[in-house]
């Protein structure tokens, strides 16, 4: 029986992409992967050829078909993980997969303005009220969820699951952009970037050496 393929983009930049990738091999989920470079000149072109929409990530399992980041996990938890990638009780699931949600379809302002860049470093670089705004809200959710839930372990429900898959990019960038993180948010995102498979997509990400220009040119002040 051949293994599901996951399709990727650099690893690099791709925040979509890190998090159904993450989730799968957090959990020992075998896959291949196939890597499309974003900023090839025929880029869409390659992705539709397992995507509709021309984006990255799809996930191919067998006859079926699955793109969209937060859709592939969702697929991988009922299909491999026995629902593991969610809170067992049936309140405490659904904030999980509202915080979930929240990071899928907003912050806008701080996805635009600090795009991921695994190989980036802190300097001068600066963003606006918009962008502070999202960032405030991410560690205010990260503060409650915590609190409330977190004692059994490290991440947002205690065990690693989606929810976390889905802000670990967010980590990245708050690390990159030298982002002024309070204590919890700290110690959150040093237990993502602890976990062996968030070590090895970060460690392929540095050594990729493919460059995406407007993002590798966001070294200055706005």
């Amino acid at each position: 029986m051949s293994l599901p393929v996951l399709v990727i983009g650099n690893k690099n930049y791709s925040s979509w992409s890190l998090r159904p990738w993450l989730l799968l091999r957090h959990f020992g989920v075998a896959f291949e992967e196939v890597r499309l470079l974003l900023d090839a000149p025929d880029f869409t072109a390659q992705a539709r050829r397992h995507s509709p929409t021309g984006k990255v990530p799809a996930l191919h399992d067998g006859g079926v078909h699955v793109w969209d980041s937060l859709a592939i996990c969702e697929y991988a938890n009922e299909r491999w993980l026995d629902g593991r990638g969610w809170p067992a009780d049936l309140a405490v699931r659904a904030l999980a997969r509202a915080a979930a949600a929240e990071m899928h379809s907003g912050f806008v302002a701080l996805r635009t303005q600090l795009p991921m860049n695994s190989r980036r470093t802190p300097d001068a670089y600066t963003w606006d009220e918009a962008a502070q705004c999202d960032i405030d809200r991410v560690q205010a959710l990260w503060r409650q969820l915590r609190a409330a839930h977190g004692a059994g372990g490290d991440f947002l429900f205690g065990g690693f699951g989606i929810v976390d898959a889905m802000y670990a990019p967010v980590a990245i960038r708050f690390d990159g952009y030298g982002v002024d993180v309070d204590d919890t948010a700290r110690a959150y995102m040093q237990a993502l970037f602890a976990l062996p498979a968030m070590r090895e997509w970060r460690s392929a990400a540095v050594a990729e050496t493919e460059s995406v220009a407007d993002t590798d040119r966001l070294r200055k002040p706005l």
